[in-house]
């Protein structure tokens, strides 16, 4: 494998263990009233989830095994997206506390081959 790649999966692989908590730190943003900031982060974990499932084809494409469902993220955004237009944000907080989160606790690590 190149540098580039080892690179981008440890990237990736980084990301992808900070994703729970930032998961419940959103939640618990929303929860304390604190919504200006829960959604600057919610923005953050969009682009991020993007990045990773970016990162995901591309590295499938170079026949590195992700076996992760990260594609599954997009169900999730589309969630979210539809709860903050009504302004639910107690579904919103539960999205992120009780789904996304465990589905990142779920989600496998990339393992580098030697």
């Amino acid at each position: 494998m190149t540098d580039i790649v080892l690179e981008t999966i440890e990237s990736y692989n980084e990301y992808l263990n900070k994703l729970p908590s930032g998961c419940i730190a959103i939640a618990k943003k929303f929860r304390e009233d604190q919504i200006q900031a829960a959604l600057l982060n919610v923005k953050d974990f969009s682009e991020g989830v993007i990045w990773l499932s970016e990162v995901s084809e591309l590295l499938k494409k170079n026949s590195v095994n992700v076996e992760s469902n990260i594609e599954k993220i997009h169900e999730f955004l589309t969630e979210i997206n539809d709860a903050l237009q009504i302004r639910d944000y107690h579904l919103v907080a539960d999205l992120f506390e009780y789904e996304i989160a465990e589905f990142f606790e779920q989600c496998k690590k990339i393992v580098r081959e030697q």
